[in-house]
């Protein structure tokens, strides 16, 4: 049975002025799998990324073009709210950004202001078990979340996201800051949580690309330095088999 689309890019154009980062990007993201962004630095991943829940809407001089769809609606169509749109598809970046506020208060934040009339501490216990991080911070809810680890802190940012029920979980590396065992913790993490939610992931790590996603995209700069979808598919046939000559000398490390 072929997987599910829950996100369709259509000719996506995104400009800082008059520098066209991103060119002509078609993709379908399939529904709670994971999808990993690969490629060398400045080919346009992250700005892909920030395009699937409008963030480039906040950098002054940017201008998108083409479709993103996702609920049968371009999410570029004047009528879409960015802000109710973030609550759907949430954003865990490079480095943990918790709030100076209480490991508690860090959950409730986005639940409150979008009008969650549930029990907060059901919601925070939840979200935190989620995030496999209730055993390691259960009895320190109401301390200053900046009290914790890095990894721990990735955790949580992660419990803040998701506690506000988005149906896909963007991740901008999220895992480059932190060491190695905290790193693991939150591979495993992403791997129980696409049950539940769709996760698409920037990485320059190829092996955590092949170690944890579904479907690998692969993007390059052409000569003017515009980011392209070079190829994607199935991470499994993408690093064994790759059906394009520079998909395969990046991933064998003969690029450049």
């Amino acid at each position: 049975m072929e997987d599910k689309n829950i996100l369709n890019l259509k000719d996506l154009n995104v400009y800082y002025g008059d520098f066209r980062a991103v060119k002509d990007i078609n993709l379908d993201i399939q529904k709670n799998k994971i999808t990993a962004f690969i490629g060398p630095s400045g080919c346009g991943k992250s700005t892909v990324l920030r395009s699937i829940n409008r963030m480039n809407d906040l950098v002054e001089g940017t201008r998108t073009e083409g479709e993103i769809i996702f609920q049968n609606r371009n999410i570029y169509n004047p009528e879409v709210d960015a802000v109710s749109l973030r609550k759907q598809i949430g954003m865990v970046f490079q480095k943990p950004n918790p709030f100076p506020k209480s490991i508690s208060d860090n959950i409730t934040w986005g639940a409150k202001i979008n009008g969650y009339k549930g029990d907060m501490e059901e919601l925070v216990e939840e979200s935190l078990k989620e995030a496999a991080l209730w055993d390691e911070v259960k009895d320190k809810l109401h301390e200053n979340a900046l009290r914790l680890s890095g990894g721990q802190e990735q955790r949580l940012c992660i419990a803040r996201a998701i506690a506000v029920k988005p149906e896909i979980i963007l991740m901008d590396e999220p895992a480059s800051a932190l060491d190695p065992i905290a790193t693991l913790k939150i591979e495993d993490l992403m791997k129980t949580l696409c049950m539940d939610f769709t996760i698409i992931i920037v990485t320059h790590n190829m092996q955590q690309a092949s170690r944890i996603s579904d479907y690998t995209a692969f993007m390059m700069t052409d000569d003017k330095r515009s980011g392209h979808l070079v190829e994607c598919g199935k991470t499994s046939e993408l690093f064994i088999r790759p059906k394009n000559k520079q998909t395969e000398d990046y991933i064998s490390g003969r690029f450049g």
